[in-house]
């Protein structure tokens, strides 16, 4: 097997104003400085099979949030040549609204998703407004739907969409978040989605402050640096503005959609 194309898409943003303390529970001396938070989801393709990642937001969760929607997620699918009513699997990597905000544009879809999440999201602990702050109400239960219509595949611990792209479940910022390890000419892959938000999370060993079990956050840096085999230009942060600076683009027109299965082109800190 050759392996799977890779491309990650922004389609949204945080407002420039937030700081880099925001984005650690325990980060030293950031002086401060921005550190706005970029939004994506991916696509893995290859041997006549497409796999959608994560679904993102629309209008309403982008003006209820504060934040600046580039592009709609499917017009950007659209651009990447993907055509959102015809995907057959998605990867939910967890619940929170800019994960799980747009389901219904998959009408065909079977999504993937960790039992425990599922068991997360509709269970006591949303009763704490802290925990249920990043969830819809409506996601999850449009997510609950396509369970009824036998649209969802449920997942423990570790699992697989097709050969060589497989779901381990972390934990940690989600109760059953997971990454996808995905098979590419250069190696393996290791979608970390909110696993770590920042490179610099796992760097410093200093969470993202939204966390639901800290001890499965932190095992969970070692987790995709296992999976990755110790290859740092194949651990793919879920909110990190990097990803768009380092990795070289799908299309020289488009700015937004880059390659994850080729090697970076920058090293990190680059400027954009």
């Amino acid at each position: 097997m050759s392996g799977y194309e890779i491309l990650a898409l922004r389609y949204a943003t945080s407002a420039a104003g937030r700081l880099g303390h925001e984005n650690f529970i325990s980060a030293g001396d950031l002086h401060d400085a921005p550190m706005p938070l970029d939004y994506y989801l991916w696509v893995i393709r290859g041997q006549g099979r497409v796999v959608v990642v994560d679904t993102g937001f629309g209008t309403a969760a982008a003006t209820r949030r504060n934040r600046v929607l580039l592009h709609q997620p499917v017009d950007l699918l659209a651009r990447a040549g993907v055509v959102a009513e015809t995907v057959e699997h998605v990867v939910l990597t967890h619940l929170h609204y800019d994960h799980a905000g747009c389901v219904s544009a998959f009408p065909r879809a079977t999504f993937h998703l960790q039992d425990s999440e599922m068991a997360f999201a509709t269970g006591r602990y949303v009763c704490h407004a802290c925990l249920s702050a990043p969830f819809d109400v409506a996601d999850v239960q449009e997510v609950v739907g396509r369970l009824y219509a036998g649209r969802v595949r449920f997942h423990d611990g570790v699992g697989s969409v097709f050969p060589g792209i497989d779901l381990f479940r972390v934990g940690g910022h989600s109760g059953g978040l997971q990454v996808v390890r995905v098979a590419t000419a250069r190696g393996p892959v290791v979608l970390a989605s909110d696993a770590f938000h920042f490179n610099a999370n796992r760097l410093r060993r200093s969470p993202f402050p939204i966390v639901l079990h800290l001890g499965e956050m932190l095992e969970g840096y070692r987790r995709c640096e296992e999976l990755a085999e110790g290859d740092e230009t194949r651990l793919i942060p879920g909110h990190d503005p990097e990803v768009l600076r380092r990795w070289p683009r799908m299309d020289p027109g488009i700015a937004d959609i880059v390659r994850l299965d080729l090697p970076p082109t920058a090293p990190p800190g680059a400027p954009a």
